[in-house]
C-alpha cells in the first residue's frame, strides 16, 4: 500500500509539472472543496484541465497517473471505453460533439499533503483515488460503454464490457428453479444502475439482495467468484478490497437474453457491484465500497500509514 501511494503521488507530480500555471490552478483545489465527491459518469462541467488541452508528454503522464490505480485489463477497458466517444459521435452524426479528450483531471489537495485525492472523469469513465498517509482508497470505480458492442455483421469486433454480461447471465442460467427465483427480482431492468452518482449510496435502493452466495453449489460458486474478480480486479493488486464471498448476494433484473434489457448486482458488507444495460447496448458498471468511497473510512480513522 505504501507503494501504491508513493507512485500515485509521483505521478500526480509529474502530470502537473507539465501544466502552466493557469492549468494547474484549473487542476488544483483544497482537499475539502465539495466537489471531491461529486462524481459523473454523464457529460457535465468538470473540475479540472481535459485531455485536449494538454500536451503530449503530460497525456501520457494523465494516463500512466490512472494506471497507477487500475489492473492492466482495466486500463485497457478504459481507454477502450474513451476512444468509443469517437464511434459514439459518428452514431450521433456529431450533434453532441463528442470526441476521446473530453475526459479530465481534478486534484484535490497537493502530492506532498497528508491527505490528497485525484479524480479522472469524463463521459462513461470515473475513477476516484484518495491517499491519506501511506494509505489508498480507489473508488468510485465507474466503467460505461456505448455502444456496448460494435458488430462487423453479426460479429462483436469491440466489447469492452462483454464479459460482465456473459458471466452474469451464464451464473443466473445455471441457478435451480428454487434459488432463480430468489437471484431474479422482476422481469424489467431499471432504467440506471441504483445507486447513481449518489456520494453516500442508499441501502433502500439495492433491495432486496436476491440469492445468497452461501447457498450456491460449487460450480455455481466459481461461476460467482468469476464475476466478482471480473471488478475487483479492476483495480491495481495491492488496491483491492477484501471480500468473503459467503457474505455477498447477486440479484438480476430484466430478461436473460443476449440483447435484452437487464441489470444485476452483487452486494455484501460494505461492497457494491452494479452493472445496467437497460436497452441491451449501452452497458453502465460501477464498483464500489460504500464505507470507503473517498477515502471515507482512511479520513475517520486518521490513517497515517
Amino acid at each position: 500500500m505504501k507503494d501504491a501511494a508513493k507512485a500515485m503521488r509521483a505521478a500526480t507530480e509529474t502530470v502537473l509539472a507539465g501544466l502552466s500555471q493557469t492549468q494547474s490552478d484549473r487542476v488544483l483545489h483544497g482537499f475539502a472543496d465539495p466537489d471531491r465527491t461529486r462524481w459523473s459518469y454523464t457529460p457535465r462541467d468538470h473540475h479540472g484541465l481535459s485531455l485536449t488541452e494538454m500536451d503530449v508528454p503530460t497525456r501520457k503522464a494523465f494516463h500512466r497517473l490512472l494506471a497507477t490505480a487500475l489492473s492492466r485489463h482495466a486500463m485497457a477497458q478504459a481507454v477502450t471505453i474513451m476512444a468509443l466517444e469517437e464511434v459514439l459521435d459518428l452514431d450521433e452524426s456529431g450533434r453532441k460533439d463528442r470526441h476521446s479528450g473530453g475526459y479530465y483531471l481534478a486534484v484535490f489537495g497537493r502530492p506532498g499533503s497528508p491527505r490528497m485525492s485525484w479524480r479522472i472523469e469524463g463521459h462513461h469513465l470515473s475513477v476516484t483515488a484518495t491517499i491519506v498517509g501511506d494509505a489508498v482508497a480507489v473508488g468510485p470505480v465507474f466503467l460505461g460503454a456505448n455502444p456496448h458492442r460494435v458488430r462487423a455483421g453479426r460479429t462483436a469486433v469491440l466489447a469492452p464490457l462483454g464479459a460482465e454480461e456473459h458471466l452474469a447471465r451464464d451464473l443466473l442460467a445455471s441457478l435451480p428453479v428454487d434459488l432463480h427465483k430468489k437471484a431474479l427480482i422482476t422481469p424489467v431492468p431499471p432504467s440506471d444502475i441504483r445507486s447513481r452518482n449518489q456520494e453516500q449510496v442508499n441501502p433502500r435502493l439495492i433491495d432486496p439482495s436476491g440469492v445468497p452466495v452461501a447457498a450456491l453449489d460449487d460450480e455455481q460458486r466459481q461461476m460467482f467468484a468469476a464475476l466478482l474478480a471480473l471488478y475487483l480486479e479492476r483495480l491495481a493488486p495491492p488496491l483491492r478490497p477484501s471480500v468473503k464471498e459467503t457474505e455477498l448476494h447477486f440479484a438480476f433484473l430484466g430478461r436473460n437474453k443476449e440483447g435484452a434489457g437487464h441489470y444485476y448486482r452483487i452486494t455484501g458488507p460494505d461492497l457494491l457491484i452494479e452493472y445496467c444495460n437497460n436497452t441491451g447496448d449501452h452497458a453502465h458498471t460501477v464498483l464500489r465500497t460504500p464505507g470507503g468511497d473517498f477515502g471515507r473510512d482512511l479520513i475517520t480513522a486518521g490513517h497515517r500509514g
